[in-house]
């Protein structure tokens, strides 16, 4: 029976073609892993559905061309029939190289539109030195980003937000806004005339890097904000990333338990008729368990997210 040869004994022709298989294979796994995953948030939030054209917001960052990427190659295999337009803001930064994303696009042959809006002046003579410009530079591009799906006629506009943002999210607000509030899957836009997706909604942060660089999409920095590194979120996102390695599995968990809500387990009055509950003598699910150990409180449970995420890799 012939056994494989160890690696370090493997002519340096030998070696390489081995570490490309190896690499091949990886991102086969990786391939199907973000398809599966994007597909599945579509189907469960119903993101997309047949006639749609959809506006896919392109930053010139790993997550939106990732984004864009799988959306296309979805889009050769759903069921359903629908449009794809690739639409940048360009918010005039200095040194931004505004033909990358034109000649990136062209080369894929996708539809795709150019906005040119001079935000960056305005959130700069507006936002004192110093200070965070997310804020300005998010409502500015919003209503921008907008009006430009009505003039295009989209039905959905799809943004690149995935799982760590969502959980980032989480913890910001509770943090700081005192709410349990994060970033929706899907949801009505503030003016009331869109709908806004988030198809990579299922997806680790690490993973979009990881086909970014596989796929070698020219990335754009964001010279705007690039500055501002003591932001609360980039300090929130570190945390949940040191966090991840030290506990593996608790920050799926996180994300999985804001779709596992039980109202009569939280503090909110407008979800749940706290006042108004009486005693009934009949059993109650999930009911008081105020006497009794809190349960897994030790390692963290495994949940769907897990499994969906780990299933097939």
């Amino acid at each position: 029976m012939n056994a494989t040869p160890p690696a370090d004994a493997l002519s340096p022709a030998a070696a390489a073609d081995a570490a490309e298989k190896k690499h091949q294979h990886e991102m086969n796994k990786l391939s199907k892993r973000l398809h599966r995953l994007v597909g599945q948030a579509i189907a469960d939030f119903n993101m997309i559905e047949d006639g749609d054209k959809v506006m896919v917001c392109l930053s010139g960052g790993k997550d939106s061309y990732s984004l864009l990427d799988v959306l296309r190659n979805l889009q050769q295999r759903a069921p359903i029939k629908f449009e794809i337009v690739a639409v940048n803001l360009d918010q005039k930064q200095p040194g931004f190289p505004d033909h990358v994303l034109p000649e990136y696009l062209k080369s894929i042959g996708v539809d795709f539109h150019i906005e040119t809006q001079d935000t960056y002046s305005i959130v700069k003579r507006l936002v004192p030195e110093g200070k965070t410009t997310c804020s300005l530079c998010s409502r500015l591009r919003r209503g921008i980003l907008y009006r430009v799906a009505k003039e295009l006629g989209a039905t959905k506009i799809a943004l690149g937000h995935h799982r760590d943002d969502i959980v980032t999210t989480l913890l910001l607000n509770m943090f700081f806004g005192s709410r349990m509030k994060g970033m929706p899957p899907k949801l009505v836009s503030d003016d009331g005339q869109n709908v806004v997706i988030r198809p990579l909604a299922y997806v680790r942060e690490s993973d979009l890097a990881q086909w970014a660089q596989h796929r070698e999409f020219p990335i754009i920095p964001c010279n705007l904000c690039g500055s501002q590194e003591n932001l609360q979120r980039a300090t929130v996102k570190a945390m949940l990333q040191d966090w991840d390695k030290k506990f593996p599995g608790r920050v799926d968990n996180m994300f999985t338990a804001m779709g596992n809500i039980v109202t009569s387990h939280m503090m909110d009055r407008k979800l749940f008729p706290f006042e108004t509950i009486r005693a009934t003598g009949a059993p109650v699910a999930d009911g008081d368990i105020a006497f009794d150990e809190e349960e897994h409180c030790g390692e963290p449970a495994p949940s769907s997210v897990i499994r969906m995420v780990r299933e097939g890799d």
